[in-house]
């Protein structure tokens, strides 16, 4: 039963991980200043992007180096890798009067050399014009290397044939390191290699026998032989289709049920030939060997041999990691000795500042010290007025911690509308601040003591209210004016409104109608990003302090499962609001008096060895802070969100059982570059949805508009489900792309 609830949640959705690439900024910048990658490296295996993205990183270059004469030491430029990219570079760098040389360790378009005869080019997006002298509109290989070739003779282009071993940064310039001769000097280097590693291999006994390759160059040389293509992408699509054009006896293997991988006209055309029987399509059947004649295969549990005369495995290629850590770039996913520390120093630093603000021991420490007395009362301030709140308030912990919080969010989050501007993350980062800085700040620590101190609570309607909502206390301002973060934040994310000694009727009433009115409605229409991407204080740090770390956030089945810590700790703050409730209704029955004993020590009062293992210290301290923020730099800003945060697992269940919030996704335009999938940091493989057009369900989203903004095809939009099964898509764009290219606002519909 629960395995079957935990499938039905979050186990049952795809778990694709991502794949090891550099880290890359803007203008291909990596973690070596100096050293920008262009093409494929840089993220994106678009051909337009690729030669829009080289002449950016090259314009960069130019304004680094700035104006003026530079001596003759040393090249301004060197361009490693002769392809579309690197042509477009060298042709930019000369523009820009930079001295340059371009490597290439094969021959220029070695890339485009390896293409079968007559592959098709797809010049996606259509509509885009490259930066740069350098443009193509070819449908074809030969057409594409005539082209390529012709500017490349038009702009006299000189490619020198080296090989190169490493990059190393020497002072303010590099030393580019050759397999043969003497390295070169240059002020910077672009790297334009591409995906030029090893091709992926089968890893299967007989996987290395002399008939199994993995380039096509003439289709027509197997003409009637029998040919096995082993993949699920592009290249093994094409691959299978021209060998069958040419009259040869195809069978394409690919271990997944669909052929989502590859670009929607492929998969389109592979499924009609094998309609029409020109070739035969197995799907969800894996290679277990390769034998003399015959190629062993298995589907499900069952194994039978296919004839071969030659087996082809498109399977992709490794990017070349390894001249990468050579030249000390810095690897999404690796880990190093500097990330460890890194790692180590942030969570030592958020360790400090929960443990200090949770006013327990090290609170006490300061306090026994004289540093910052944090007990001093409203008698006790000398002050009178506005000054004796502001007098008060200097002294609390949560005060400064607040106010920190709220800085960060309103600093990092103006960073990240200048980094993602688009109309969506503009409002979206607005609400957030405006969200922070008010109720869950200015509201608790300035304006509720302000007019406190003023006398609003001392008589009358206003002191009935202030009572209902703010108990009167011996320190501080003399009331728990913190009890206004429950008007943010609902329960069971904050549960200390709900979790008292006796009932406050007022903060019952206000939480039971946020968590089970308010917010299922907000699900139902919106997703539960509504809140958590718009409302909530977590996700205000995690959206803009945590923006730029939200790649390093892991992928698969495994941090798939372990979204379930977070419905345990919901399945707790159930059980200790039951035990208060029987307690509150039956307080002289002895099996709720004793319920009621737990819930307080599973609440703030339950130790072992020494070590509390209480809500207050697993979750809130634990949990929320120091694993939540501690770990932004290592695992992304939504480490609690993702795993733990109970209030998020409930909104999981309302989504799952009503929710019409999608992230839909236009099919016939995705590449399966994989970009949207990296950018998510609630580890959802946004790409498998995307590749089979499946409104995506996934109740971890958030609503960030990473995945849609970076897709470079303008594949994805938010919207919702509407009767008939239609798509109703949000006018607020989060698409750069689908912003160019429909040129429209407001609501869509897709039938």
């Amino acid at each position: 039963m629960l395995a079957r609830y935990a499938r039905w949640l979050h186990t049952g959705w795809p778990a694709g991980q991502v794949e090891r690439m550099p880290v890359v900024g803007d203008a291909g910048a990596t973690s070596v200043p100096g050293l920008r990658l262009a093409g494929d490296l840089a993220g994106v295996p678009l051909l337009k992007l690729a030669l829009d993205g080289a002449v950016r990183s090259v314009r960069a270059f130019r304004d680094e180096l700035g104006p003026g004469p530079r001596g003759p030491e040393s090249l301004d430029l060197v361009i490693v890798g002769a392809g579309a990219a690197g042509l477009a570079a060298a042709v930019e760098a000369r523009a820009c009067g930079l001295t340059f040389e371009l490597l290439e360790a094969a021959r220029p378009f070695e890339t485009v050399h390896d293409f079968p005869a007559r592959k098709p080019i797809f010049t996606y997006p259509r509509a885009m014009v490259p930066e740069g002298a350098v443009q193509v509109a070819a449908a074809s290989k030969e057409e594409l290397l005539a082209e390529l070739e012709g500017q490349r003779e038009a702009h006299a282009i000189e490619v020198r044939a080296a090989r190169v071993e490493r990059v190393t940064r020497r002072g303010d310039a590099f030393d580019v390191g050759l397999e043969e001769g003497p390295s070169l000097r240059a002020r910077r280097v672009l790297l334009a290699v591409g995906r030029s590693g090893d091709h992926r291999r089968l890893g299967v006994p007989g996987g290395d026998r002399p008939e199994v390759m993995s380039r096509l160059f003439d289709p027509s040389a197997y003409r009637g032989r029998a040919v096995v293509v082993v993949g699920g992408g592009d290249s093994a699509c094409e691959a299978a289709l021209a060998l069958a054009a040419e009259g040869a006896r195809v069978t394409l293997v690919h271990r997944g049920h669909d052929l989502a991988r590859a670009k929607h006209e492929n998969a389109e055309a592979v499924e009609h030939a094998a309609r029409d029987r020109t070739l035969t399509l197995r799907l969800g059947t894996t290679v277990t060997a390769v034998g003399e004649g015959s190629i062993a295969v298995a589907t499900g549990d069952r194994t039978e041999s296919l004839p071969q005369e030659v087996v082809f495995t498109m399977l992709g290629r490794e990017p070349p990691l390894a001249l990468l850590r050579r030249s000390e770039i810095a690897i999404r996913g690796d880990v190093s000795w500097g990330t460890t520390l890194t790692t180590a120093v942030c969570l030592a630093l958020a360790a400090f500042v929960y443990l200090w603000k949770g006013g327990g021991v090290l609170t006490q420490a300061f306090e026994a010290r004289g540093w910052f007395p944090f007990g001093l009362t409203v008698a006790e301030a000398g002050a009178s007025g506005p000054m004796r709140v502001l007098q008060v308030s200097l002294r609390e912990p949560g005060f400064w911690y607040s106010a920190t919080y709220s800085s960060a969010v309103l600093g990092f989050g103006a960073a990240r509308v200048r980094r993602r501007a688009t109309p969506y993350v503009s409002l979206q980062t607005l609400t957030l601040a405006v969200v922070q800085v008010g109720p869950l700040f200015l509201l608790p620590y300035v304006l509720l003591p302000l007019l406190g101190h003023a006398g609003l609570f001392d008589s009358g309607v206003g002191r009935a209210l202030a009572d209902a909502l703010f108990p009167e206390v011996s320190y501080g301002h003399g009331r728990e004016y913190w009890r206004a973060f429950g008007l943010v934040l609902a329960w069971p994310l904050f549960v200390w409104n709900v979790f008292t000694e006796r009932p406050m009727g007022v903060w019952l009433l206000v939480s039971c109608l946020q968590t089970f009115v308010i917010l299922p409605w907000i699900v139902r229409r919106w997703g539960k990003g509504a809140y958590c991407g718009w409302l909530c204080s977590c996700g205000a740090l995690a959206e803009t302090l945590g923006d730029t770390e939200r790649e390093k956030m892991p992928h698969g089945p495994g941090w798939n499962r372990l979204n379930l810590v977070g419905q345990l700790l919901l399945g707790l703050a159930f059980a200790m609001l039951l035990a208060r409730v029987s307690f509150w209704l039956f307080p002289h029955v002895g099996v709720t008096r004793m319920a009621m004993r737990g819930a307080r020590q599973a609440l703030s009062g339950f130790a072992v060895l020494g070590v509390s293992l209480d809500w207050v210290h697993v979750v809130d301290l634990l949990f929320a802070g120091i694993l939540g923020v501690g770990l932004y730099t290592r695992m992304s800003g939504r480490v609690w969100c993702r795993f733990a945060c109970p209030l998020a697992a409930l909104m999981h269940v309302y989504h799952r059982a009503f929710g019409l919030f999608r992230i839909f996704a236009d099919a016939k335009k995705c590449i399966s570059c994989g970009r949207c999938t990296s950018v998510c940091h609630q580890g959802i493989d946004v790409m498998a949805f995307a590749q089979r057009g499946t409104p995506m369900a996934d109740p971890q989203c958030v609503r960030c508009s990473a995945c849609v903004q970076a897709c470079p095809t303008g594949v994805l939009a938010f919207g919702r489900l509407a009767e008939g099964g239609s798509a109703v898509l949000d006018g607020l764009s989060a698409s750069l792309v689908r912003t160019r290219e429909d040129g429209k606002r407001g609501l869509t519909v897709l039938r």
